[in-house]
């Protein structure tokens, strides 16, 4: 897909010259750089959702994972007793 940008003609320049200097091109530079930008966007999503979720957790009462298996071990014992083979 083609896109037109208007950009600062010294940014421009120093893309330019670094893109040759690396032997690439300035779209290969400046995709490079699109993407780089929307996984740090994801990134710092994903931490505010982790954040979020560690907070509902806590206001929660949450449980260690540990806790959690042993209740549902108790649970399956009770239920369903041992078997013994």
């Amino acid at each position: 897909m083609k896109a037109t940008f208007d950009l600062d003609s010294d940014l421009y320049r120093a893309v330019r010259v670094e893109a040759a200097r690396a032997d690439r091109s300035v779209r290969e530079v400046v995709e490079e750089a699109l993407e780089a930008w929307l996984a740090r966007a994801e990134e710092a999503e994903d931490r505010d959702s982790a954040a979020e979720a560690l907070k509902e957790y806590k206001r929660d009462g949450g449980e260690s994972a540990e806790a959690w298996f042993g209740k549902l071990a108790a649970e399956m014992k009770a239920s369903y007793g041992t078997k013994r083979g």
